[in-house]
């Protein structure tokens, strides 16, 4: 019961990001905004993310993870709640902010809800946590579709209610799991392994959210290249279940290899049958890459010193998604789609770096 209602939080924790995709264009019509503050009010979110998570962090040394759940879940209510009552750029922005930081936390309460209830299966569980995001991506334009824009947020404020009072009775492990900080686990090359993978993670799947669209476009319609996503999102959820009962190590540096391969084909080429083989090599990449530096991190820090770890990582992924459509359009804009392939080769170099660092380290997971 427990996993389940985690499960469905994380689900619905990444379609409050999406949510907001479809329901833009009716944003800009009634407030007359063009795209530049349009893309701004899209970043708020992630930029409320890297705020949220350190927040989280300091409340989890204080409170159990069910508490941070909660706290998160009710800063989520607020953001709906902005949209739905509001009417105006000067409520939207904030809104959307508060959302991003309650989003923040409930990764971080997810993570460590995993944490304290499942001793020795924690590789394992948050890797169907990981699945759930990438089902959750799925569903939120799904939300966002229901028409306006008070709508959506309407239904997304529902269905947080709903698993708000699920979260609440389901109560608190019994076991009393001891989280700390250490700075020097910063320096380990077990993490810096584990950033150099969810940076590698994210600068594919901005990469092949952002430039490569507008490549697919060339040949597929709306609906196509919706479908070729959908395809990508449910692959990666599978991968990433499936990887979490593998070695992360082995996982990542297959995923390393997926990661390249899909993106450098997928802009050097205009074959659709080939696209189609870059949606499924590349959501098994993403899914395989965030199961597997995940998979790192528990193994190379232990409990006593994960939540300062946990929090820099989570930054990192989400600076390296803020950043990626931006390198890989400006990739594009100067040397063509062709040329797309470089962002995630850079990427790679600093991944097998920190496998040569980490050679010798043995595996514990």
């Amino acid at each position: 019961m427990a996993f389940a209602v985690l499960f469905v939080l994380a689900a619905l924790d990444a379609a409050g990001y999406s949510i907001i995709a479809p329901v833009v264009p009716e944003i800009g019509d009634a407030t007359g905004a063009g795209p530049g503050v349009m893309g701004a009010l899209v970043a708020c979110f992630a930029i409320g993310q890297i705020v949220g998570y350190p927040l989280s962090a300091r409340l989890l040394q204080r409170v159990r993870a069910r508490s941070v759940l909660v706290a998160s879940l009710s800063l989520t209510v607020i953001g709906d709640l902005g949209f739905v009552f509001g009417e105006s750029l000067g409520v939207y922005f904030p809104a959307r902010l508060v959302q991003g930081i309650g989003a923040g936390g409930l990764w971080i309460g997810t993570a460590f809800a995993i944490l304290e209830r499942y001793p020795g299966e924690e590789y394992k569980r948050l890797s169907g946590i990981l699945a759930a995001y990438g089902l959750g991506a799925i569903a939120g334009p799904a939300i966002g579709g229901v028409g306006g824009i008070s709508g959506p947020f309407l239904l997304h404020l529902v269905l947080v209610t709903a698993l708000t009072l699920a979260l609440l009775a389901i109560g608190t492990p019994k076991n009393t799991a001891e989280f700390g900080s250490d700075r020097a686990a910063l320096r380990t090359p077990g993490f810096m392994l584990a950033s150099a993978g969810i940076l590698m993670v994210a600068l594919t799947l901005g990469t092949f959210d952002g430039p490569m669209p507008l490549h697919f476009g060339e040949q597929l319609s709306q609906a196509e290249i919706a479908a070729l996503y959908v395809l990508a999102a449910l692959v990666s959820s599978a991968a990433a279940a499936l990887a979490g009962r593998r070695p992360p190590r082995l996982m990542l540096a297959i995923a390393t290899v997926l990661m390249t391969l899909s993106i450098a084909l997928g802009g050097a080429t205009e074959v659709i049958g080939l696209w189609v083989l870059v949606a499924l090599l590349c959501g098994v990449g993403v899914g395989a890459g965030d199961a597997g530096a995940l998979g790192v991190l528990l193994e190379s820090i232990g409990l006593d010193r994960i939540v300062l770890a946990m929090v820099v990582w989570s930054q990192v992924w989400a600076i390296g998604y803020l950043v990626g459509p931006a390198i890989g359009g400006g990739v594009a804009e100067v040397f063509g789609y062709e040329a797309l392939g470089l962002v995630p080769l850079v990427a790679s170099m600093l991944v097998f770096v920190g496998f040569a660092r980490l050679r010798s380290a043995p595996a514990t997971v």
